[in-house]
């Protein structure tokens, strides 16, 4: 290869690696924003907040923007660059993430929008606070998700799935906790329904976090884990 040649090929390889940090850059943004979409429709609807839920129920178009820009990024670099091995699986790693991203998005807009409900019937009674710690729980699996995708943490991505049964129990707990609740005050009846969607919602969250642990996990180690037993990805990450 003559220096003109390899000069062209040292800047294609710049470039490519370019054209993956940023579509990486972009897609953590958009997981900054479901963060912060997610945390204030939680706090809406602790204190029932009208005005904080609708704000984020007008950012669910920026995150549908963000997640078409993101997919349309990945297409180009793989039509344009044919990536291979782990450059291929970070791009699909990509494309896949940023659709739960989107549909954790779709799911704050919900609890937002049963923030504005419970806002118009007055504040969430004492005894509905067992959503709390529902809430915490997915909170922090989105966030050590987002963050094992930075730092290719497989490890990291897997104790968000194995704990995910922990999310479904607390989601199991704080149902039968309002359902009670409704039994002992009948007038609460159409209150409490409000906080079961959102429940239900946040459950869902739980579950589209796990997903993007799976696809960090199969970034790093190109290993599909959905139909595999845990502790046999565990002993092979560890070892």
């Amino acid at each position: 290869m003559n220096s003109t040649a390899g000069s062209h090929g040292h800047h294609i390889s710049r470039q490519y690696n370019a054209d993956l940090e940023e579509v990486k850059k972009h897609m953590l943004e958009m997981g900054g924003k479901v963060e912060k979409q997610l945390a204030d429709a939680l706090d809406a609807l602790i204190r029932a907040d009208s005005g904080k839920a609708s704000g984020v129920i007008s950012e669910d178009d920026v995150i549908d923007s963000m997640e078409m820009k993101i997919d349309e990024e990945c297409n180009l670099i793989i039509a344009r660059r044919q990536p291979a091995a782990s450059d291929l699986r970070l791009v699909l790693a990509i494309i896949k993430a940023i659709r739960d991203l989107e549909r954790i998005a779709d799911e704050s807009s919900k609890i937002a929008k049963a923030a504005i409900k419970v806002s118009e019937q007055g504040e969430l009674p004492n005894g509905l606070i067992e959503f709390r710690t529902l809430g915490q729980q997915v909170q922090r699996a989105l966030n050590t998700a987002l963050d094992a995708f930075v730092r290719h943490d497989a490890e990291a991505a897997l104790s968000v799935v194995q704990d995910d049964q922990d999310v479904d129990n607390e989601y199991a707990i704080a149902m039968r906790a309002m359902i009670t609740y409704m039994m002992e005050e009948p007038s609460s009846i159409s209150h409490v329904l409000n906080v079961l969607w959102a429940l239900r919602a946040m459950e869902r969250i739980g579950d589209h976090a796990k997903n993007i642990c799976e696809h960090v996990v199969y970034m790093v180690v190109g290993t599909d884990i959905r139909h595999e037993k845990l502790e046999n990805i565990a002993d092979r990450l560890s070892g």
